[in-house]
């Protein structure tokens, strides 16, 4: 009979390779840093992942004016929060059509508790839909609306110290992905570059669409010198913080 030494044994060998793919799913759920930038007010940072699996105080939801959560990120947000938000967002609608109101115009947020999402509060903004011509044309104005209108909730919130975003206006919004690529980083790292502290000492723009992601880069390599703010992003890939 041949005897096994302790590192011989072929329960070792699956052990190693169940560990080995526990660890690749694990890195699978996590976000990769992409970009980090600071500004005045606190650091702002690019993540490719999956939004609904990042914590954060408030998160943003890109919603629709009925608050239904029927399409894209979206619904996948509404379902990952639970029957909940699907209520909370109800009673909402429920009371502006008292007063014949949509839900959620246009560059309007209202906010709801996290329920089964990370975060303890979800500000819902309704961002231009490109899809439609009469918004389409408008498009740059209404997507400053929007996030002023994001920015106004997110800063009666407690606590507020990380706020996560999935961009604004992308995804079935179809809102051009250079453009707005160009514009998310104008409006927010403005918006932490300041002189009024919003009270946010972290913003992560999270996406998992490749090419908005791309358009980001891009944008960001093309422009680093005029965004506000200090590019970190080789310091953190040198380990120098986390």
């Amino acid at each position: 009979m041949l005897a096994l030494g302790i590192n011989d044994s072929p329960f070792l060998e699956i052990s190693d390779t169940m560990n080995t793919y526990r660890m690749a799913s694990l890195r699978r759920l996590m976000a990769d840093v992409v970009i980090v930038r600071e500004c005045k007010h606190g650091q702002v940072r690019v993540l490719y992942g999956d939004v609904i699996k990042v914590e954060g105080d408030v998160m943003m939801i890109p919603a629709n004016s009925r608050l239904a959560g029927r399409e894209g990120l979206d619904e996948r947000m509404h379902q990952a929060a639970g029957d909940g938000l699907r209520e909370a967002c109800a009673n909402i609608a429920k009371e502006k059509r008292k007063s014949n109101l949509q839900p959620c115009g246009v560059g309007e947020a209202v906010t709801t508790p996290g329920f089964d999402l990370p975060a303890s509060n979800l500000v819902h903004v309704v961002g231009p839909d490109c899809r439609r011509p009469t918004q389409d044309n408008f498009r740059r104005e209404l997507l400053r609306n929007s996030y002023a209108a994001l920015f106004e909730q997110v800063e009666k919130l407690e606590p507020r110290e990380t706020l996560v975003l999935p961009p604004l206006g992308m995804d079935v919004f179809a809102y051009p992905h250079r453009e707005g690529a160009r514009m998310t980083m104008e409006i927010v790292l403005g918006w932490m570059d300041a002189e009024h502290d919003p009270g946010v000492d972290m913003v992560l723009i999270v996406t998992h669409e490749d090419n908005f992601l791309n358009n980001m880069k891009t944008v960001y390599r093309e422009s680093e010198d005029q965004f506000p703010g200090v590019d970190r992003t080789r310091e953190y890939r040198k380990g120098k913080f986390q």
